[in-house]
């Protein structure tokens, strides 16, 4: 009687895996959604719909770009989180997503470890300091010297609470001892463009976003985050060849699935974004724009997150943010 009930449990176990096993080798039989956590035109959404198009050629299936911005990208993290893991949606994980938040948030409302596949980082993003140009400042020197005599100029915008140009600008403030004000927006263009337009003075934010406004006169970009200068503007000091010790950042992007998605799929998206950002065409398009190409695997996504997940919190706890 031993046997047949044996046989049993081991036919039923291997129809309880047959749906996921079918549905991963069938998998994209529909379109797939890419959910982009901030608002259309900034950089996370050129970074998603590079990838979201480059997919869908490489897997024979419309990947349609989502954008749910809010939160820091918050509102689009926690969507994803509790989507079916099927492989049908996905998100584009930033440094705010998954590693600013955790530490800033009291109630974020996911895990940025435990709710997530990790698929691919696909790479680093510079930040650059930029100030409107009708500032009398040319250097980061000049404008330390302006916030310190006029605190009129003390303000600096960003795309939203918790990213990690806010994060920037409270680290600034902190290295050089002049209380800032900081002016949140609903996205990185309308903070752009108000600071193009003389509202707020300064911000630093992705240097992919940026440079089309100093190219049309209306910011200037003073320095880079980075640890060594960026070859897109070689002429842009660092922070701390400016003078501000001990200042350095860089933003990336990331591609993550709903906990759960099967490793077929996680395997074949991994497989398929990598060979994408490694080929001439978009390495050539990113570096254009200053982003330095990763595509990784899913396991050394992981080790990175679990670095900088420690490493932000550390950064907020010091600058004093907090988000409810």
């Amino acid at each position: 009687m031993k046997q047949p009930k044996l046989l049993a449990l081991v036919a039923t176990a291997i129809l309880a895996c047959a749906p996921l096993a079918a549905m991963a080798q069938a998998w994209p039989a529909k379109p797939i959604t890419y959910v982009v956590p901030f608002t259309p035109g900034g950089t996370t959404d050129v970074v998603g719909r590079t990838i979201s198009h480059g997919l869908a050629t490489a897997l024979g299936q419309p990947v349609i770009v989502d954008n749910k911005p809010g939160a820091a990208g918050a509102i689009a993290a926690r969507l994803v989180a509790k989507a079916n893991p099927d492989g049908y949606t996905l998100l584009g994980g930033t440094i705010s997503t998954h590693a600013i938040n955790a530490g800033l948030y009291k109630n974020l409302g996911y895990d940025p470890v435990k709710d997530f596949e990790p698929i691919s980082l696909v790479g680093f993003i510079p930040n650059a300091l930029y100030v409107n140009a009708q500032l009398p400042v040319r250097t980061v020197q000049e404008l330390i010297a302006l916030l310190k005599k006029d605190a009129a100029a003390r303000t600096f915008a960003s795309p939203g609470a918790g990213s990690s140009t806010h994060l920037a600008g409270e680290l600034f403030a902190d290295l050089i001892g002049v209380p800032l004000t900081h002016v949140p927006y609903k996205g990185q263009p309308q903070a752009l463009q108000d600071v193009a337009a003389g509202q707020v003075a300064f911000l630093f934010d992705q240097l992919t976003a940026g440079m089309p406004l100093v190219k049309a006169g209306k910011l200037r970009l003073l320095a880079v985050t980075t640890a060594k200068r960026i070859a897109a503007v070689p002429d842009a000091p660092t922070m701390d060849e400016a003078g501000v010790k001990g200042f350095e950042m860089a933003a990336w992007q990331a591609v993550y699935a709903p906990k759960g998605t099967p490793k077929a799929v996680v395997d074949r998206l991994n497989k398929e974004i990598v060979a994408m950002v490694k080929s001439p065409e978009v390495r050539e398009k990113m570096a254009a724009t200053g982003i330095e190409v990763v595509g990784s695997t899913p396991e050394e996504l992981t080790k990175f997150m679990q670095k900088e997940i420690p490493r932000w919190a550390a950064l907020v706890q010091k600058s004093g943010a907090q988000v409810d």
